[in-house]
């Protein structure tokens, strides 16, 4: 079985620790704790996101915007 909780550190108490055991009973688990990213941080790690995300900020900040109608399409 395999759960993936994310929760903020300060939030973990001794109830957090009994529903893990209630989950997985007698069972050997194994536990790992990483830190998260933000979105942002997660978007600017590849290098050819950040680049077309540095040029979309670059043409807003210019007041090249464009501009869409969601759902004003052509219906069929």
């Amino acid at each position: 079985m395999y759960t993936e909780i994310h929760i903020k550190a300060d939030e973990l108490d001794e109830s957090f620790l009994k529903s893990i055991r209630s989950m997985f009973k007698k069972k050997r688990i194994s536990i790992i704790v990483e830190e998260e990213m933000d979105e942002t941080e997660y978007l600017l790690q590849c290098e050819a996101n950040r680049k077309m995300l540095m040029h979309s900020i670059s043409q807003a900040e210019k007041g090249e915007l464009v501009s869409v109608n969601i759902g004003k399409g052509k219906k069929k």
